[in-house]
Formats: C-alpha cells, structure tokens, sequence
C-alpha cells in the first residue's frame, strides 16, 4: 500500500513539474505572441462618420500615420488627452499625421458636438452610433483606447488609458521617416 502512494505522489509530482514548466512557457512566450500579433495586425476597413457630416475611410489614409482614439466626454483621463492630441496633429499634420477621436456610442452627440466646437479640436470627430467602430477595433469598451496605424494600415500599438506622449511622439517620427 505504502508502495501505491508513493507512486501515486510521485506522478503527482512528475505532473505538477510538467504543469509548471507549460505555464512558464506560456508566461515567457505570451509577449512574443502579442507582439507577433501587434506586428501583422491589420487595421478594420472601417468609414468614420464625422460630426462635420465628413465620410472618412480608413483604407483612403494608408500612406501616413493614424491615430484612432476612443473617447468619451465624461472621460477625465480623455479631456486629459485632447490637448496632446492638439499638439500632436499641430506638429505632425503637415507629415502626414491623421487623428480621428472616435466618440463612444453612448455618449450623446450633442455633448460630442458642443465639445469638440467649444475646444475648437482640428482633427476629425467621429461618432458611432451604432457600435460598429468599436466592435471593428476588437469591442472597446474602456476609455481612452488608442491606436497608432503604421502607414501600411497594420496597427503599431494600442495604449488602453493613458499613453507615455514621448513613447508615442517617437513612434510617430519613426513612422513618419519611414
């Protein structure tokens, strides 16, 4: 009997070692994947609609840069972000740069449109109203989620909350020389 159970532990053993070494595998292999995936990740063929009544398609802006934000008005950390974005499309419009904030779909547009004109904001404003531009970015449910689109139409990074702006302004160089 006693034979029995130490058999029995020892194949526990074999079998919790076995399980260890998967799960470190795993563990060190799960950031090479998503940068794997991050890397040959397409942008969605999608068509923002724009609060100027503007239909913009995402396929007619390969060749430059895009930044797609979602945001909402009663967003702190996103308010937070309007003036870097500001700058951003200041700074790198005249290159290439595009920014396209898209509004959540439940935020009213009458929130979207009374702020993006009290802001005086460049870049284009997109609504969607119908959850279709989340649903096509992977089902964003939290705000801010930003993507950079390399000019290739594959998408660089996605930053969900807050973004390191010097992280993100160097990409966009980088992008930009090509």
């Amino acid at each position: 009997m006693q034979k029995q159970e130490h058999s029995f532990v020892n194949q526990n053993k074999n079998r919790f070692k076995a399980f260890r070494l998967a799960l470190l595998a795993a563990i060190l292999l799960i950031p090479t994947y998503l940068i794997i995936k991050q890397s040959t990740n397409k942008a969605p063929a999608v068509i923002f609609s724009t609060i100027t009544g503007q239909q913009v398609a995402l396929n007619d802006l390969q060749g430059k840069p895009v930044i797609v934000t979602f945001w909402a008005t009663d967003c702190p950390e996103c308010l937070k972000e309007i003036p870097i974005f500001i700058d951003l499309y200041r700074q790198f419009h005249t290159q290439g740069l595009e920014i396209i904030a898209v509004a959540m779909p439940y935020d009213p547009p009458s929130h979207v449109i009374t702020l993006a004109n009290e802001l005086n904001l460049p870049y284009a404003i997109a609504l969607d109203l119908n959850f279709g531009l989340t649903h096509a970015f992977g089902d964003v449910e939290l705000t801010p989620s930003t993507f950079l689109i390399r000019p290739d139409g594959s998408i660089e990074t996605r930053y969900l909350g807050a973004f390191n702006v010097a992280e993100l302004t160097t990409r966009i160089e980088t992008l930009i020389k090509g």
